[in-house]
Parts: structure tokens; sequence; C-alpha cells
């Protein structure tokens, strides 16, 4: 995983959010806030999606191709779990 691009995009999420924020503070139109959450949450989601392409290129693919087998069985369940994790609200 490229930390220093992961950071770069947390902290631009960041700068977003706390443009929300001032936002609401601000009592900015209804429609316009949530815009721009669904345009944070986007970016949340693009650094999601980075970190687990590095994760399934590492780590499981690591784990497939060794011997353990419960360690490719608990890598799988973890891929599984976040998949069922991001379905829910």
């Amino acid at each position: 995983m490229d930390n220093d691009s992961t950071l770069r995009r947390l902290k631009t999420v960041e700068g977003h959010l706390r443009g929300v924020i001032r936002m609401v503070e601000e009592d900015a139109y209804c429609i316009d806030v949530i815009r721009q959450i669904q345009a944070v949450e986007a970016a949340l989601n693009k650094v999601s999606t980075q970190i687990l392409e590095g994760h399934l290129n590492s780590c499981v693919t690591t784990a497939i191709q060794g011997n353990d087998k419960k360690e490719r069985e608990r890598v799988l369940k973890e891929i599984t779990e976040v998949f069922e994790m991001s379905t829910k609200v």
C-alpha cells in the first residue's frame, strides 16, 4: 500500500469534510450539503478501494499461496466480512 498517497487522499477528504461542517454551520441549502456529503463518501470509498487493493495484492496473495490452510481461510473470511459490512447501513 502506498501510505503517502493514502494519507494525501485522507487529508483531502478531511478538508472537504470540514467544508461540509462549515456549510451546515452556515445553514447552507440542504441539497448542496447532501451533494458535498456524497462527494466525501465517494472519496472515502476510493481510499477504501485503494487500501483493499493493496491488501489483496500483498497479504491475501501471500496467504493464498502459502501452505497454512487456516491462514487462507482467515484472510478469505476477512474479505467476506468487509463486503458484508459495506452493504450494511
